[in-house]
């Protein structure tokens, strides 16, 4: 099973004169700046540039928010002060708000390792979201961007943070980028980046929270603990969405068949949303999800482990149950030693419609153009979004944020290898995790997964915290909620305004 997580210093061409006249009047010159204005030569911006501001309202949940949107670069330092690094960021802070030391602060960041933060960014928290179909599918082009409704900007401020390589984030000259390339020095820019920002605005007695998205999700947990044991850093919270904290779920290998079990619910749940489950299951969703993971932890992992020791009668029942759970033919599933992969099941299940299933998003299908591959070409949910996204990010940045570039925003970018420090073992933060929240009680976590996730399904998450070490009088600080689209649940309109419900409800 490969597993890319995901969905993820380029020049910036910053006009100073531009950026100085919005600073001074943030409102003057809204989304329809001269187009004169930005053909002026400019100069690439580093974290020595001011930050620009522009003024904008959106309405949420029926009331108008007004917002300040602070668009700019701050330095990764050195211990002797030097920049290693300029790090993008994009902030939104309410402006009706007096009282910093009460309102929440919520620093976002996407995963890959690799990717920009433009996925939660303009699919899910911030004021402004990019315009997909309802469903999340593939609008038509040219693509759009509106004011997002179900923003959380109304209960917290927020942060989104590039990290070094991605968006306009570039280490500095004469620095090695791929020094930043690991699980460590990924912990270390990122929190210092949270240090820095939380310092120059003056938001220490703030509630803090951390939102982090697949690979972010490992990065949220190890941060947590950075935070807390280099600065004195407390978290109220952790927002967990479509996550991984220990790769041993989610990436099977010799010896490791944890994975195929624990991936089981979200193949019966894909099986149910394109009706190929027998009458009994294809009724009652709840009813089919328990059936599969009451046979993935019980019959299915015993038969896993005894290998070729299980017998044929064994085996067979094994295969018959599987192929009732997954909608896939027993042939296949005998073909692949009792073993479903990913890449297996989103090629299959509706091969003979020639149809491949998404990996982020398994309702999202696609044309299989090469029938004879024993696996799909491509993935159609990735598809769905990377264009949109791309098109209203690059918009964005320069016609709303008046942030003047030439050069590319970095959407994913190649920051391989990546050093997870983990050396004959699979990379797990789930014992940090544990260990911020027994020495900080207070913190809580919200736990965010899609049930049509074939990348990171909610049940991978759930088991590395259920076998982390915790107290248990600690375990009710942990909440979850899942969603019936995929990793990017937010793309689904329905899910978007759970996941607005879910956060109010947990910031409160």
């Amino acid at each position: 099973m490969k597993i890319i997580l995901g969905l993820f210093l380029v020049a910036l061409a910053l006009n100073l004169r531009a950026a100085d006249m919005v600073k001074s009047n943030p409102s003057s010159e809204g989304t329809n700046a001269p187009a004169a204005k930005r053909s002026e030569v400019a100069i690439i911006p580093d974290a020595t540039h001011q930050p620009v501001f522009t003024t904008n309202t959106v309405l949420i949940a029926g009331r108008r928010v007004t917002y300040v949107a602070e668009t700019g670069m701050l330095p990764i330092l050195k211990p002797d002060g030097t920049s290693s690094a300029s790090v993008f960021y994009v902030a939104y802070t309410r402006a009706d708000e007096s009282d910093a030391a009460t309102r929440p602060v919520m620093f976002c960041f996407n995963g890959g390792p690799g990717s920009s933060s433009v996925w939660l960014h303009l699919g899910a928290l911030g004021p402004r979201r990019v315009k997909m179909n309802e469903d999340g599918t593939l609008p038509k082009p040219p693509f759009g961007l509106m004011d997002n409704p179900y923003s959380i900007l109304d209960g917290s401020d927020l942060v989104f943070i590039d990290p070094v390589a991605t968006g306009f984030s570039r280490a500095a000259k004469d620095e090695k980028p791929d020094q930043f390339f690991g699980q460590s020095a990924d912990l270390e820019s990122v929190g210092e980046f949270i240090r820095l920002w939380t310092t120059r605005h003056e938001r220490w007695l703030s509630p803090k929270y951390l939102c982090g998205e697949s690979y972010g999700v490992f990065r949220a947990a190890g941060l947590a603990e950075r935070l807390r044991s280099r600065y004195g850093m407390y978290l109220n919270g952790l927002v967990l969405v479509s996550g991984v904290l220990d790769f041993a779920t989610i990436d099977d290998g010799a010896g490791n068949d944890l994975p195929f079990e624990l991936f089981l619910p979200n193949y019966t749940a894909t099986a149910f949303y394109f009706k190929k489950l027998p009458p009994d299951l294809q009724a009652d969703l709840p009813k089919a999800l328990a059936e599969a993971r009451e046979f993935a932890k019980g019959e299915y992992a015993s038969a896993l482990q005894q290998g070729a020791a299980l017998s044929a009668d064994e085996r067979e029942k094994i295969v018959a149950e599987l192929a009732r759970l997954t909608g896939l033919k027993t042939q296949v599933i005998e073909d692949n030693h009792l073993r479903i992969d990913n890449d297996l099941f989103r090629k299959q299940l509706l091969h003979d419609e020639g149809l491949i299933l998404g990996a982020y998003d398994a309702r999202i299908t696609g044309r299989d153009d090469d029938p004879a591959s024993p696996y799909p070409d491509f993935d159609p949910s990735y598809a769905a979004t990377y264009g949109p996204f791309a098109a209203a990010m690059n918009a964005y940045v320069r016609e709303e944020l008046k942030f003047e570039d030439d050069l590319p925003y970095e959407i994913i970018a190649g920051v391989q290898p990546w050093n997870y420090g983990a050396h004959n073992d699979y990379p797990n933060v789930s014992d940090q995790l544990a260990s911020v929240m027994s020495q900080n009680p207070y913190m809580r976590v919200l736990v965010l997964g899609g049930m049509r996730d074939l990348v990171c399904p909610p049940d991978t998450v759930r088991y590395a915290l259920d076998h982390m070490r915790l107290d248990p009088a600690y375990r009710t600080n942990i909440t979850y909620a899942t969603f019936e689209a995929g990793h990017m649940m937010y793309v689904n309109l329905p899910d978007l305004k759970k996941m607005h419900q879910v956060l109010e409800d947990f910031l409160k």
